[in-house]
């Protein structure tokens, strides 16, 4: 046996499965392409999450395009990020071209055209479906966390959210949880001190700032009903294909603050909504994150903690976590060190610190007998890549440089008048994209601060006429009367702080 005819042997022996599977391309050796050696990808371990990296134009994003495809097909519902817009071809068949039928000659498998079953959703004023989600489903944790706040302001967080369930006052959107933290320090200072403790000016300052830059990132758009329910992102269509939900973010590229806030928000609502799976051979939704650099850019250390925590324990709920990003080292190391499946294309070594990068890539990987990871990392071409995976027992599969398959759909973005047509098709349009702006905390405070003037108004006028009499029955009055005690004291705030208070309502 020559060391093809091993090599090919170990290839079919390392990627055997029992159950079913996705198919990635076929294993290359020296370069050439090894007909029918199949690299394959056990549906039971795609819950151990992945990584795909690469430098740009290697073919990471066709390489997504290829696992979200046959997920499809494979009755799996798959949720991609598209931030540089390249993803909504998948709704239209592949036009065909004589470089992917030699490829596949090449691979062994036959080529077949198709489309899949799309869904376009959007954080912001693009087309698509409305994704929302309320400050109260974010929990004071959560908020606080993406927010980067000190224990001491946390706990101020979490008096807020006390504050409006006891009180039935809804946190809809940033717009209530502003003004229910100005009302604390303010009007509501005094019966936030007699029921939760004395709250501080100067952190409520704080909070108020760090909201206030969470909504130049666009934030206020996302905050708000009607929530998205997760359930939608498990859709099968007719034919018994998962859809293949693509969140439009090109517009939010320059705010990483927004795309983390959603991000961690999406994982959270998912991880505490799908039911724990055990064993069941197949994964209920795969998550592929494009640009993953851009969810853990200036992330705090207590946010890349909820992450990391999130990524470990979702894996449980039949849910895969696949982080695209041009070099490994953009993903945390204890992310990457739950990563069961690897695919990395070609790196580039421009500069010494590319050169050391790629050496510790290298080091990611399996030692084989028949690579030089470090040397075939910066000779492969485009749409090639080093993958290893997990085997149906959890061992990773032998190393193999792989001439992975083109997409079926088409590899270029939808016209305008198809994405158009895509979108007024979608059964979920018209569930999501009403805005409603039923009374809240905002609204609800509003009304409470109006009433006690206008008590005070009257207690006031009623009073004697004599000046006297009626600085000592004010004076008696307020002891007797914490409300207006409040109110007397918020005058002078209201005026010093009215320019601010105008802009945050």
């Amino acid at each position: 046996m020559d060391a093809k005819e091993k090599f090919f042997a170990h290839i079919e022996e390392g990627y055997t499965t029992q159950g079913d599977y996705i198919t990635m391309g076929a294993a290359m050796l020296n370069e050439e392409t090894l007909t029918n050696a199949f690299v394959k990808i056990p549906l039971k371990t795609l819950n151990r999450h992945g990584l795909i990296a690469g430098a740009t134009g290697t073919g990471k994003t066709k390489t997504l395009q290829v696992m979200a495809e046959n997920l499809s097909a494979k009755g799996i519902p798959v949720l991609c990020m598209d931030l540089k817009g390249d993803l909504s071809g998948l709704a239209q068949p592949s036009p065909g071209h004589p470089k992917i039928d030699e490829r596949h000659a090449k691979i062994g498998l036959p080529f077949t055209a198709s489309g899949f079953p799309v869904e376009i959703l959007s954080l912001s004023e693009q087309g698509g479906v409305r994704l929302r989600a309320t400050v109260s489903e974010f929990g004071p944790t959560l908020l606080s966390r993406i927010l980067d706040l000190s224990v001491t302001q946390e706990g101020i967080v979490a008096v807020i959210f006390k504050y409006c369930d006891d009180n039935h006052y809804p946190l809809l959107d940033l717009k209530d949880f502003k003004k229910v933290l100005q009302y604390a320090t303010n009007e509501g200072k005094q019966e936030f001190s007699e029921n939760y403790g004395r709250i501080s000016t100067s952190s409520t300052g704080t909070i108020l700032r760090k909201v206030i830059e969470l909504e130049q990132q666009g934030a206020d758009l996302f905050f708000g009903e009607k929530s998205f329910e997760v359930d939608d992102l498990t859709r099968i269509d007719d034919q018994g294909r998962g859809y293949i939900n693509i969140i439009r973010l090109t517009d939010i590229q320059d705010r990483p603050k927004l795309f983390s806030t959603f991000m961690l928000s999406l994982l959270a609502e998912i991880y505490d909504t799908f039911p724990e799976q055990g064993d069941s051979g197949r994964p209920e939704l795969v998550l592929f994150i494009d640009e993953a650099h851009l969810l853990f850019k200036e992330a705090s250390k207590a946010l890349l903690n909820q992450i990391e925590s999130i990524v470990k324990l979702i894996r449980s709920k039949g849910i895969g976590l696949y982080f695209v990003t041009q070099n490994p080292t953009d993903v945390p190391d204890a992310v990457l060190a739950q990563l069961g499946l690897k695919i990395q294309h070609a790196l580039r070594a421009f500069t010494a610190k590319d050169r050391k990068a790629i050496k510790l890539t290298a080091q990611n990987y399996p030692i084989s007998e028949y690579y030089d990871t470090t040397e075939v990392l910066t000779s492969l071409g485009t749409g090639e890549a080093l993958i290893s995976a997990l085997d149906e027992k959890g061992r990773p599969t032998p190393l193999a440089a792989t001439m992975v398959r083109a997409p079926m759909s088409r590899m270029d973005v939808l016209t305008d008048s198809e994405l158009k047509s895509l979108i007024d098709h979608s059964k979920l349009v018209d569930k999501y994209n009403e805005t409603i702006d039923r009374e809240s905390a905002y609204e609800m405070l509003n009304e409470k601060i109006d009433r006690a003037e206008k008590l005070a108004e009257k207690e006031s006028a009623s009073s004697p006429s004599k000046s006297a009499t009626r600085t000592s029955s004010r004076r008696a009055s307020t002891r007797q009367n914490p409300v207006i005690k409040v109110l007397t004291s918020a005058t002078f705030i209201r005026g010093v702080m009215g320019v601010l208070k105008k802009v945050m309502r």
